[in-house]
């Protein structure tokens, strides 16, 4: 169960508009009420930059970040909710 001081500020996902996994885990985090700031790397350099960094220089959607700075590429909703609460 998350903490209710949760929020989109606590979880960024890097994303692109064509990413069927990207879809599948914006929809299952939307279904359990988790808020989440979205970044479509295509529209951001910097942010692709990122994704990249943190993926031995592939660009692999998703990829989300939280506020403790850690990162995960392409995570399932229970690593997502577990994170978050480690985080909490």
């Amino acid at each position: 169960m998350l903490n209710a001081g949760v929020t989109a500020t606590d979880l960024t996902m890097y994303s692109t508009t064509w990413c069927g996994y990207c879809r599948r885990l914006k929809k299952q985090l939307d279904e359990a009420g988790i808020t989440y700031t979205e970044v479509d790397i295509e529209l951001d350099p910097a942010s692709a930059e990122f994704v990249g960094s943190v993926n031995g220089g592939n660009h692999v959607v998703p990829t989300v970040k939280y506020s403790d700075g850690s990162t995960a590429t392409n995570p399932s909703l229970a690593q997502v909710k577990q994170a978050l609460a480690a985080i909490a």
